[in-house]
């Protein structure tokens, strides 16, 4: 009712009414017919009434209301059923600025963002020194984990790590049933790796979160570390991976060093590791 009142005629493509018109905002009668349902259903509909309610006819009353993304989920939430997912706001596109921020804060630990298909959108510099990220590598994580030579030579865990990644790419897959976008990605996949094939081929999921990793520098040597995903419920469509060293290891000494003036300048003459 809220959302109805705050609707004039005039935003809807109706006449205002003038003075005839005693409360502000649509009328019932007006948003059933602009949605195309029926009158007394829409007002059973207000009221909260146990009636068979569609996601078609959720968007079309969405619609006619101007809900937000994420008023549009609500409403399904309170109709029982399983809400869309949540789209960006066009007043939340520059968060990234923010996200940026934070990731530069949490050096000298490794830290990148990723879209909803595991595209890289930025890391900070530990992520570059410590996993190799860099313009010119693969930009897309899954891509990059089963076909970048370099990631791979430094994970000494790579095998086990893997199924965790295939089983968690399936779990993001699950949130967008039918999305081309995933759809392109394994496809690419499962042409350049047969061992991502196989494993794509158990369908395995597990939940994106928490996953500890070796990773073996060239310089300072292992590293221990958990990587953890975030999300901002502003920004859906981007997670914030953040490493963390593991406890009762030298692994943030490690860190720190690589990123000091002193380990930038080691980092020009790599031994082998």
């Amino acid at each position: 009712m809220s959302r109805r009142a705050r609707i004039s005629p005039g935003e809807a493509g109706l006449p205002d009414g003038g003075a005839r018109r005693r409360t502000p905002g649509l009328r019932r009668e007006e948003v059933a017919v602009l949605a195309g349902v029926g009158v007394s259903w829409y007002q059973w509909l207000e009221q909260g009434r146990d009636i068979t309610v569609s996601g078609q006819v959720l968007d079309s009353v969405s619609r006619v209301l101007k809900l937000t993304s994420a008023e549009r989920r609500h409403l399904y939430v309170l109709a029982g059923l399983n809400p869309p997912v949540l789209q960006v706001a066009p007043g939340d596109r520059d968060k990234c600025d923010g996200l940026r921020r934070l990731i530069d804060a949490w050096m000298p630990f490794p830290a990148h963002i990723m879209d909803t298909y595991w595209n890289t959108v930025m890391y900070n510099d530990a992520a570059a020194l410590v996993f190799g990220m860099s313009p010119e590598a693969v930009q897309n994580c899954l891509i990059a984990f089963f076909t970048d030579p370099i990631y791979r030579d430094r994970s000494p865990q790579w095998d086990r790590v893997a199924c965790d990644v295939v089983a968690q790419f399936r779990a993001a897959c699950s949130e967008h049933p039918g999305d081309d976008g995933f759809r392109a990605v394994v496809a690419e996949v499962l042409e350049l790796s047969p061992e991502f094939a196989a494993l794509w081929n158990r369908r395995d999921i597990r939940p994106g979160g928490q996953l500890q990793k070796q990773i073996r520098h060239p310089v300072v040597g292992v590293l221990h570390l958990e990587s953890t995903q975030l999300r901002v419920p502003a920004r859906p469509d981007l997670s914030i991976v953040l490493h963390t060293p593991l406890p009762g290891r030298d692994t943030a000494e490690k860190l720190e060093w690589l990123a000091s003036p002193e380990g930038r300048r080691g980092l020009m003459y790599p031994v082998a590791g």
